[in-house]
Parts: C-alpha cells; structure tokens; sequence
C-alpha cells in the first residue's frame, strides 16, 4: 500500500482554511464536502458539496458522504463534533488563535494526508515571507497605532494571530491586552470612547459576513479628531482574506496589512 493512502481519503472541512489548504497541497481529490462560507478557493464551491455553516451543520447530509475524517475549528463546533463522533466518525477539531498555532495545525493537515515533506516546504516559505516583511518593517520610521475591528456593534477588536499579523507588518495593535481573549465576547469593547482615547492610526475594518463601510466609522459621534478618521486612512480587508486561521491570513492578509500600513508609513514617517 501506498504510503499517502493511509491518510484520510474523504474528508469533510467544516471550516474554510482546511479546504483552501488541501487544494494548495494538490489534495482537493480527498474533500467531499465543504463549509457554505468558503470562498478561497472559488473553485470549490463549484466542485464540493456544501454541508455546513459554522455553528450548524447538516448532518445527515455529511453522514451520507461517508467521510472518514472531518475538520473543524474551535470549541464553537463542539456540538457539531460531538453528534458525528455519536455517529461513528472520526472527527478533528483544531483551536488555532495565534501564528505559530496556524503553522503548527497546517502541518499537522499536511502529515494526515501525507504531505507532510511538501506542507514543510510552503510553510518555511511562508515563513521566510514573514520573516522578510518584519525586517522590512523594523526600518520603518514609526510604527502606527492600528485599531482592528472584526465587529462593529458592538465593537470587537482583532484575535489573536490578526494583532500578531499587524505586528509584524509594521504597525502595533491598539488593543493587544484584548487580542489574548480567544472568544469575540470577550474582545468585545465596552465603550467607543475607550477606542477614540487610543486615537488609532489607521483604522482596518473586516466585518464578518457584511461588507465594511468606513464612512459609518469616520461619521460615528466623537470620533471625528481620531486621527485615522482626520487624514483618512480607514480600510478594509475581507474576512476571507485575514479573519481565516489558514494560509490566506498568512499570505493575502498580511500582505494586505504590510501595503497599507507602508503607505502610512511614506507619509507619516
């Protein structure tokens, strides 16, 4: 027998960035059913079955594809996990909230299908990108304060690998002591003016689910002397782009956040 056959032949990936994965490991042949949230790549919405959402899923519909391994994320998807485990599944439940967890549950998806020696080879090059662009930001002349907001009522501000991202793009978190909380609950900000007291750089919007819009930021009530709002530089990036644990957060996301904070830094330097 074929070592790669010992892996996971049909897989179900409750999440998105354990789908964008396997297709970047050449692996999209083992999924046979995929979160209705995922976008990256577009493809796979043309060619998997969609069976969940990501507090719900479908599970006679997962059954019916007998999956001999299902991915998911975080304690979120506990129910979900548990009603396939009663129904005789093997289930695979990830809970990455900071970059080297990203890293280190890539791997582990790697090894289960046996790519594990090409999951090394784009992971350190991942890492070699990463580590460029914390040297490139380390010249910077200033690093701008950087209000990230997953969520806007109420108010949450970034996980954790989201503020690890900003920092190694050249700019610092304004509320890193909240990036450690691992549920959006508990990132939630009580009051708006706490964030203005922080006076952010730039603002990053990436609503979950709803498209950014920064002219509500920029006309919401006391926030007009904050100086991102004053010089203009509020943005977006897709919730596909950064607010996935996989590779596009590590890519995509990144870069995204690397640009924008650059171009901060050539004016405000």
């Amino acid at each position: 027998m074929n070592t790669f056959d010992l892996g996971p032949q049909r897989i179900v990936c409750l999440t998105e960035e354990a789908t964008e994965w396997l297709y970047l490991l050449g692996q999209a042949h083992r999924i046979v059913g995929i979160s209705g949230y995922t976008v990256r790549p577009r493809r796979a919405r043309e060619e998997k079955p969609k069976v969940s959402a990501f507090l719900s899923a479908k599970i006679d519909k997962i059954l019916a594809l007998q999956p001999d391994c299902v991915f998911g994320f975080s304690d979120l998807q506990a129910d979900i996990a548990a009603l396939l485990i009663r129904a005789g599944v093997q289930v695979t439940i990830f809970n990455q909230r900071s970059v080297d967890e990203i890293f280190s549950m890539l791997y582990q998806v790697a090894a289960m299908v046996g790519q594990a020696e090409q999951g090394v080879a784009k992971l350190q090059a991942m890492r070699s990108e990463l580590d460029a662009m914390r040297q490139k930001s380390a010249d910077f002349k200033r690093r701008p304060k950087v209000f990230f907001e997953e969520w806007d009522v109420p108010h949450i501000s970034a996980i954790r690998w989201v503020s690890e991202l900003v920092g190694i793009a050249g700019g610092d978190d304004v509320f890193p002591e909240l990036a450690l909380e691992p549920m959006g609950k508990d990132r939630i900000i009580a009051q708006g003016q706490t964030i203005v007291d922080r006076a952010p750089d730039i603002i990053i919007g990436s609503w979950c689910g709803k498209k950014f819009r920064p002219e509500k930021v920029a006309s919401r009530p006391g926030w007009q002397d904050v100086p991102a709002v004053r010089t203009g530089h509020i943005f977006e990036i897709k919730s596909a782009d950064i607010l996935q644990p996989g590779p596009a957060a590590l890519t995509d996301g990144v870069t995204q956040l690397h640009r924008i904070i650059s171009q901060w830094n050539a004016q405000h330097g």
